[in-house]
């Protein structure tokens, strides 16, 4: 897929030169990202250039992270892919999180070719469509500038890391091989670094698809919390169980669904390789599992609860369930009844998500690009 965006500025600007940008993303969130980043970006780089310079924008949508996510490898396909479209500067967007010696790479710029490569999940998770065209706008003005001054003895220009850091992770920059295609690098480090990548990494998730992904165990959640809601037992047992009994229930139920979501689809990310760096690459998979996967039934768990509870107004008679709970139906009644059930249709929920196929999670929990990775694990664990 491909779209063009052009800095339109009247017939004058026939007459100045032109430099051809172009957007290469990874389908889905990559691309959505840098088809919104394309539209005010041309006007944007004329602004900053100063040299009456034009800028073409394109953005390309294609899988060029397929079977790797090893930085060089990915900036030596981005150089061929370059050299057979004749592209002035190429800016890759990628919701993969990239390491480079185990440091968590932020961009990799190669201004001898006009090449840099993105890692979105390092710009973290909040403000992430502004922080991305800043981030882009900041690399291309330094290819830009470095294709300028091709025949000047000049080094690579640092970037402003304003665009990269943010207010919590520091991103500095990272030595380069000799034998690598870059020849600028930023990564961010320490737990703040983590942290930022982390939270970028659940983003690309989008965990809020997971309940709607999961039709299945929805409905089983939903008939199970119908039918709970008018059982004169769940009235007896909820007019009963303390704020503190019902806080544990609770949190069982959900770390239950959460459990049987991630063993029943093998979503746990496990590496046959025994280096530190490798391990903690699986450790960040895997936080970031919990953490989408524990967002997606906490919301799923909050619309059950204001479903049953809109649910109880409709059905109940007071009569009838003072009768059984010798308490009044009033609204704390209303609330406790509505929370406990909530609970146990969450337990529905998780025994409903087995009739789910694993494609089926695996798609609601994961974006594309993660999706392939896990599959191009599974086969070269299965082979």
């Amino acid at each position: 897929m491909q779209s063009v965006v052009t800095c339109d500025r009247g017939a004058t600007d026939e007459k100045r030169p032109v430099m051809r940008v172009v957007l290469l993303a990874d389908p889905d969130a990559p691309t959505e990202i840098a088809q919104h980043v394309a539209r005010r970006l041309p006007a944007r780089l004329a602004d900053r250039s100063g040299r009456g310079r034009r800028f073409d924008v394109e953005v390309v949508s294609e899988p060029f992270t397929s079977g790797t996510e090893d930085p060089p490898t990915l900036m030596s396909r981005i150089r061929d892919r370059r050299s057979t479209e004749n592209w002035d500067i190429v800016v890759a967007l990628t919701d993969l999180p990239l390491h480079s010696h185990g440091r968590k790479l932020v961009v990799d710029l190669d201004h001898e070719h006009g090449l840099a490569l993105l890692s979105l999940p390092s710009l973290g998770g909040w403000r992430l469509q502004t922080r991305a065209r800043r981030a882009v706008e900041e690399s291309v003005v330094s290819l830009a500038e470095s294709r300028v001054r091709k025949g000047e003895r000049a080094g690579p220009r640092r970037l402003s890391l304003r665009p990269f850091a943010g207010r919590i992770a520091p991103v500095h920059p990272d030595p380069v091989g000799d034998e690598e295609t870059a020849d600028l690098r930023y990564v961010a480090s320490g737990p703040r670094g983590y942290l930022r990548l982390l939270v970028g990494m659940v983003r690309a998730n989008r965990p809020w698809r997971l309940v709607p992904g999961l039709s299945k165990a929805l409905a089983a959640a939903l008939a199970t919390g119908a039918i709970a809601t008018v059982n004169s037992t769940v009235w007896s047992l909820a007019a009963s169980l303390s704020t503190p009994r019902l806080v544990i229930a609770t949190v069982g139920s959900v770390a239950l669904m959460i459990g049987w979501l991630i063993v029943d689809a093998n979503l746990w990310h496990r590496t046959a390789e025994e280096s530190p760096e490798a391990r903690k690459q699986a450790a960040l998979y895997n936080v970031s599992t919990v953490v989408t996967v524990g967002i997606g039934v906490v919301v799923c768990y909050v619309g059950l609860l204001v479903i049953n509870f809109v649910w109880a107004l409709f059905i109940l008679n007071d009569r009838v369930f003072a009768s059984f709970t010798r308490n009044p139906l009033d609204a704390t009644a209303y609330w406790m009844l509505s929370w406990f059930v909530a609970s146990i249709a969450t337990v529905g929920g998780a025994l409903g998500s087995g009739l789910e196929t694993d494609e089926a999670i695996r798609a609601a929990a994961y974006s594309k690009r993660e999706q392939e990775r896990r599959r191009m694990l599974q086969n070269d664990q299965d082979h």
